[in-house]
């Protein structure tokens, strides 16, 4: 396995679902920043279960945020981070009971084929979404260092169910995204994509949607190709996400139906500053940021567990057997997932930042 990312800002995730706890440690952050455990609770918060509907019901997880390590006197010390929220709401019955009929969707089977049937299948073990309470501790440091040099991250929840939210502004983004229990911008489509949940919800089945990220006030610069580029490194760290299946940036896909005179974003220059009059690019050319935002969007597939019969097959004896899942699952992940996209972009973004010399080993 391999639990760590990043260069000079890296992180290491550890823990289980129905561990002991979920953590991450944090190498390279620089001395002097001011952090406390409500800096990094509030974004953990954010990702708590029960703040939206069809949420898993695993609610009395309380996700208090301990920091072990790397703090004195309230600031940075230059050494490792270490934080960590203990599991208390743990109910492994259910994974008892299937152990030998992987549920289709999830990494039962190959985790299994993997590591030789000696991982943790209790709650999905390391590939469960639980660990991205490590993934938010992570990127809540990232998120205010980032902050000291102007550079904000934020994300929404622009499609569930095949219902589209309308594209909206950035102040309106800013404005909406909190007010409502799904974290999109548009209450309309808000209200269409909660009933299509609830609706999967009632015939057992779920619902998979798309996260769009934004990363504003990116300098110009950041990236390492060839291959370090920074969608390439964006890429990687969002795919460590559980459920995300896709990304693109920019105008992505619909790019393929467009001409160069339609995709291409022309440069001018605004208050003594060059920049493009569109942002088809996403913010980033040739694997270097180029001082627009950078823009993407994830997709992530309908939870897999649902209580529908499936059809599997049996560990012990290879022979087709079925599945009907139990137990407390998210029927659509997306509202919790947007924290989570915005902490890996922050992690990634703050590893950039800090090779580019753009951010200091010591902060005054």
């Amino acid at each position: 396995m391999n639990n760590s990312f990043g260069q000079m800002f890296s992180i290491t995730s550890f823990g289980e679902s129905h561990g002991r706890c979920v953590g991450v440690t944090i190498d390279g952050c620089p001395a002097g920043l001011s952090l406390a455990e409500t800096d990094v609770q509030k974004e953990v918060d954010r990702r708590r279960p029960g703040q939206s509907p069809g949420a898993t019901q695993r609610t009395d997880e309380e996700d208090k945020v301990e920091i072990i390590s790397g703090i004195f006197n309230g600031r940075t010390t230059g050494a490792p981070i270490c934080l960590l929220v203990w599991n208390q709401d743990v109910d492994s019955t259910q994974y008892e009971e299937t152990r030998m009929t992987p549920r289709p969707g999830h990494a039962d089977y190959t985790a299994f084929v993997k590591y030789g049937g000696f991982n943790d299948f209790r709650g999905g073990g390391r590939f469960s979404g639980r660990i991205t309470v490590s993934h938010v501790m992570a990127g809540a440091v990232a998120r205010k260092l980032l902050g000291c040099f102007g550079i904000e991250i934020l994300a929404h929840t622009v499609e569930i169910g095949g219902i589209k939210a309308e594209t909206k502004g950035l102040d309106d983004i800013k404005r909406n995204l909190e007010t409502n229990s799904l974290k999109c911008a548009d209450s309309v489509a808000t209200m269409k994509m909660i009933r299509a949940i609830e609706t999967a919800q009632a015939e057992g089945d779920s619902v998979g949607g798309i996260v769009e990220g934004q990363a504003l006030n990116v300098p110009a610069g950041l990236g390492e190709p060839i291959f370090d580029t920074i969608e390439g490194e964006l890429a990687k760290a969002i795919f460590s996400i559980p459920a995300v299946k896709g990304i693109e940036f920019g105008s992505g896909f619909a790019a393929a139906r467009k001409k160069g005179s339609e995709n291409n974003d022309p440069f001018v220059v605004e208050n003594e500053k060059i920049v493009t009059s569109t942002n088809n690019a996403g913010g980033v050319i040739g694997g270097i940021s180029n001082g627009m935002a950078i823009t993407l969007r994830v997709v992530f597939k309908p939870t897999p567990s649902i209580s529908l019969k499936q059809t599997t097959i049996n560990l012990k004896n290879q022979k087709a057997d079925s599945v009907s899942i139990r137990g407390r699952h998210d029927t659509c992940v997306v509202p919790r997932a947007v924290p989570v996209v915005e902490s890996m972009m922050a992690i990634t973004l703050c590893d950039f930042a800090l090779r580019a010399g753009i951010i200091p080993e010591v902060l005054e």
